[in-house]
């Protein structure tokens, strides 16, 4: 049997911080982008990485990759802003089996309308609360943490 590790009082205290900002933080600025403009963080996220591919698309399991979601995940989302005229989807020429995520005309039109105010929740909400170093360092620490969380996935 081995023994737990547990967390000294101040540890504890930062992890339940930590936590709390996780939970937190994408919860506003989930709230922000669905009252200002009708989209979610996660329908947010795709039309990013769509807005940023070569032709405004992406095959969709590289797409999955990116958004951090499940293939099954990814197409579920997908199946939804087609409805509302986001992004299509379209046969891979190269692969046959593959499927591309397309970002359409209104798709952009969105993502343009809600990336400042996407912008400003990110910098009132957490920009705003550090200082130019400390936000430094937590890009640093977040990178070193993502790396770690990426390798064991």
């Amino acid at each position: 049997m081995s023994t737990a590790r547990w967390l000294t009082n101040t540890e504890q205290r930062d992890w339940r911080s930590f936590v709390t900002v996780c939970a937190l933080l994408p919860e506003r600025l989930e709230t922000d982008l669905s009252r200002r403009h009708g989209l979610s963080l996660a329908e947010y996220d795709v039309l990013v990485h769509l807005s940023e591919a070569p032709d405004r698309r992406m095959r969709m399991s590289d797409l999955a990759n990116a958004v951090l979601a499940s293939r099954s995940r990814l197409s579920h989302q997908i199946t939804r802003m087609e409805r509302d005229g986001l992004v299509k989807r379209q046969e891979c020429e190269s692969d046959r089996r593959g499927w591309l995520a397309v970002l359409t005309d209104e798709g952009m039109h969105r993502l343009q309308l809600a990336a400042p105010d996407h912008v400003e929740s990110a910098r009132s909400n957490v920009l705003d609360q550090l200082s130019d170093e400390e936000f430094t360092e937590l890009g640093r620490l977040c990178r070193k943490i993502g790396s770690h969380l990426h390798m064991v996935r």
